[in-house]
């Protein structure tokens, strides 16, 4: 069996896609789409742009994958949030179901824990996200991202060889 490809998804429409392919390692804001909401309340939504995600897994359709997706926050007190992770993580599944890819879901613990230094502030966990993916990653450009999170679960995957 050929080498694996693993791909961490930081869930949700300010998320990341993550990918570990053969020693090289790439990362993408999740692509979204700004529009009108569904609700009666005129206001904007953000979903899922899933022609754009497809794009963005098509190079992997015939290689050994592993999706690993962070499990979505799902607080009854921030229900609109809640809504807007879910609608993503369903876009996402079925996007990787399409694909065929094996999948499976963390907890941010899990993979923090071994990959992030101890005791760090809730309020600092994306700013050393980003750090500690900069350091494992120097050859990828995060300009355009706003944390590691992604890279660092599809890392959080390859060292369990999952």
């Amino acid at each position: 069996m050929s080498e694996k490809v693993y791909i961490g998804i930081d869930n949700g429409v300010t998320g990341s896609i993550g990918i570990i392919d053969r020693g090289s390692a790439y990362i993408y804001s999740m692509p979204v789409v700004y529009e009108q909401s569904y609700t009666k309340k005129k206001q904007m939504i953000t979903r899922v742009n899933f022609d754009e995600f497809v794009k963005i897994l098509s190079p992997y359709k015939n290689k050994n994958v592993l999706v690993v997706i962070e499990r979505p926050m799902v607080n009854p007190a921030r229900f609109k949030a809640t809504i807007s992770a879910i609608r993503c993580l369903e876009a996402v599944l079925i996007c990787i179901e399409q694909n065929k890819f094996p999948r499976i879901y963390c907890d941010s613990k899990e993979w923090q824990k071994e990959l992030l230094p101890k005791n760090v502030d809730k309020k600092d966990l994306k700013r050393i996200s980003l750090d500690v993916a900069r350091r494992f990653f120097p050859k990828v450009d995060f300009a355009k991202i706003k944390d590691g999170d992604a890279l660092l679960i599809a890392e959080w995957a390859r060292r369990h060889n999952l």
